[in-house]
C-alpha cells in the first residue's frame, strides 16, 4: 500500500488538479476525470472494479475510525491527506464528508446495444435530475443510458451524489446521436406527451423499449420526437400541469417493471 503524504500548500500540483476538477465542468470533461465525494460512492466505484487514482482524506476525516479504515483498505494509486482548509476548498457540500477520490470517468468499451431496454436523454440540464434518472434506471434493471450532446456531464459531483452509485451499475454513453440510435433500435421507442391519447398504463410495452425523455423546459426536439413509435401520457388527475422529468422517468420505468412481473 503506498504511503500517504500530508498536503497543506495550495501550490501542490495534486491539490491544484483537485481544485480545478471540483470547480470546473469543462475541466472535468477535458481531463475525463472527476471527484467522488464520500465513502458510499468510493466503495461503490471500487466494488465495480474501477481503479482509483488518488484517495484524499481530510485532517478531520483522519480522526474518524471508519474513514481511516476505508482510506487504508481501498486500493488507490496514491493516498494523500489534505489540511482541513484545503479539503474545504474542494468539497462540494457545506459539511464535507472527510474523504474523496480522484478517478478517471469510466467509458463503455462497446457501442450501445440496440436490442436491450434503454433510456435516451436529450439535453437534460439539471445534475440532480440526471442523477435521479440514473438511480431509477439502475433500480429498474435498465442496462444503458444514452445522453445527447448538450446534456449535463454525467460524472459531475452533483450528478454522482444524486445517483448514489447508480452510475456504476449502468453503461452510460455521452454525446450520442439519439436520432441515429433510435432509427437502428430493434424495439419500441416511446416518448411521453401530455397530449397523447394513449395512457402509459394501457399502452403496449413490448420488449425491448427505448424510453425517450427531453429537456426540462423544451422537452424532446421535433427530430427525436418523430422517431418515437409510441407516445404516451402519464395520467394526472390532480392540479399539476406536468411532472419533473426525473419523476416522469421513474413512473415509466417502473410501469415497465410492473408489466414484466
Amino acid at each position: 500500500m503506498p504511503a500517504s503524504k500530508f498536503i497543506q500548500s495550495r501550490d501542490n500540483p495534486l491539490f491544484k488538479t483537485l481544485l480545478k476538477l471540483s470547480k470546473s465542468a469543462p475541466e472535468r470533461r477535458k481531463q475525463s476525470a472527476t471527484l467522488l465525494d464520500g465513502a458510499h460512492l468510493i466503495e461503490s466505484f471500487s466494488a465495480a472494479g474501477h481503479a482509483i487514482e488518488a484517495l484524499v482524506l481530510s485532517e478531520t476525516g483522519a480522526k474518524r475510525p471508519e474513514l481511516q479504515r476505508l482510506f487504508e483498505r481501498i486500493d488507490a494509486r496514491q493516498r494523500v491527506q489534505l489540511s482541513d482548509p484545503l479539503f474545504h476548498d474542494i468539497a462540494a457540500v457545506t459539511t464535507p464528508t472527510g474523504i474523496m477520490a480522484l478517478v478517471d470517468t469510466p467509458k463503455p468499451t462497446a457501442e450501445p446495444a440496440i436490442d436491450v431496454d434503454s433510456v435516451l436523454l436529450e439535453t437534460v440540464q439539471d445534475p440532480g435530475n440526471l442523477g435521479s434518472i440514473l438511480r431509477s434506471a439502475a433500480a429498474a434493471g435498465i442496462e444503458q443510458v444514452l445522453l445527447s450532446k448538450g446534456s449535463v456531464f454525467a460524472w459531475s459531483p452533483r450528478t454522482l451524489r444524486a445517483g448514489m452509485g447508480a452510475h456504476f451499475a449502468l453503461r452510460v454513453f455521452e454525446d450520442c446521436d439519439l436520432s441515429a440510435f433510435s432509427a437502428r433500435f430493434k424495439g419500441q421507442c416511446i416518448a411521453t406527451d401530455l397530449q397523447a391519447k394513449q395512457s402509459l398504463f394501457e399502452a403496449p410495452l413490448n420488449s425491448p423499449v427505448a424510453w425517450m425523455f427531453g429537456n426540462e423546459g423544451a422537452g424532446l426536439s421535433t427530430e427525436l420526437a418523430q422517431r418515437a413509435h409510441l407516445r404516451v401520457r402519464i395520467p394526472m388527475p390532480g392540479q399539476a400541469e406536468s411532472l419533473n422529468v426525473a419523476a416522469a422517468a421513474a413512473i415509466c420505468l417502473f410501469e415497465n417493471v410492473r408489466r414484466r412481473q
